[in-house]
């Protein structure tokens, strides 16, 4: 067993990769808990609304985000499991406690990151680095496991019997319980996997291989359907699909026009600030809502608009045209037939 230990040099060169990601996973823990409280769904700055931002462009596992943002009961119970989760994960990987099997909970929650929120990062990509990173760090924490300075060592060292076993070589650390030929093929194999999901990614969510650029969190797009006009009401569903996370599209205007392009009815800032929740009925936790001086819509967030205007109920059957336009200056529009 010592010389066990003693081979397993990869373990201790790896120690400062160990703390990092020990910490970056613990430390949500810590932020969420202890700096701030974010799980408690009436306050500011909510776990579950960061989220609802990941659902507009999640890869492969919208519906489950779905799911949870439209049920905020059982979102909050997995925000807390998934906080706790972190904590634990984070803190056995510092102390490098059972690490293989905690490198595999940090690569499973690295994949959550990247196919959660890959797209999202205004300047270097954030979310999409951080994802691809953490499954390399968890898949390279497999391999070396732990050595010096950690609570495995230190359990082979004494030469605690579950450490004889082999089971704790793959849960835990020392050498892998394969012969060179099967773990080149190992290492080989992994790691373009891990490539192939990297380049995949980055090619889906920013065009990073070929064709042009692009970067859905420099700017807000607001997507307009399911449009009506009934009585003296105008009805929509809004859903902002893009732009920067931690601050909403400011909705500056609401027109509907003719076919001639010439506005029938009107919203201004001062009415569309004044707006209650019985004119915005909101699907998922991130919540579009009246501001000061306008109507505020965050990423991901998804409503229904009505609004009432007395001058609705006389226009005649035709097609029609609904205008949002935000406070940077660029609009929407969405046709609506009056039947």
């Amino acid at each position: 067993m010592k010389n066990n230990i003693l081979q397993n040099d990869a373990g201790l060169f790896v120690l400062a990769l160990r703390f990092v990601i020990g910490w970056t996973y613990f430390s949500a823990f810590w932020r969420r808990t202890i700096l701030s409280d974010k799980l408690d769904p009436e306050i500011a700055g909510y776990i579950g609304e960061k989220f609802n931002h990941f659902l507009p462009h999640a890869l492969g596992i919208k519906p489950i985000i779905q799911y949870l943002v439209e049920n905020p009961d059982i979102l909050w119970i997995n925000m807390v499991a998934f906080t706790i989760i972190e904590g634990i994960i984070g803190l056995f990987i510092i102390f490098g406690f059972f690490t293989r099997l905690m490198s595999i909970g940090v690569f499973g929650l690295a994949m959550g990151i990247l196919l959660g929120s890959g797209w999202i990062g205004t300047t270097c990509l954030d979310e999409w680095q951080i994802g691809v990173l953490g499954i390399a760090g968890g898949f390279v924490l497999f391999l070396t496991g732990s050595s010096h300075y950690s609570l495995d060592y230190y359990f082979m060292k004494k030469q605690f019997s579950f450490t004889q076993k082999k089971l704790f070589q793959w849960l835990g650390s020392g050498l892998l319980p394969l012969n060179k030929i099967h773990i080149s093929t190992f290492v080989l194999v992994g790691a373009l996997i891990i490539l192939g999901i990297t380049l995949t990614t980055n090619q889906i969510f920013h065009g990073g291989l070929w064709g042009p650029l692009h970067n859905k969190s420099v700017q807000p797009k607001l997507e307009i359907t399911d449009g009506n006009i009934d009585q003296n009401e105008l009805s929509f569903d809004v859903y902002r699909t893009e732009g920067v996370d931690v601050y909403g599209s400011w909705v500056i205007g609401i027109e509907l026009m003719n076919q001639k392009n010439e506005t029938i009815v009107s919203y201004t800032p001062k009415e569309l600030s004044k707006l209650n929740e019985n004119n915005v009925f909101n699907y998922y936790i991130a919540k579009v809502k009246a501001g000061k001086h306008s109507l505020v819509v965050p990423l991901g967030a998804k409503a229904k608009l009505r609004l009432q205007n007395k001058d609705l109920a006389s226009l005649p059957k035709g097609i029609y045209k609904v205008k949002l336009t935000d406070i940077s200056g660029l609009s929407w529009e969405h046709t609506i037939l009056k039947r």
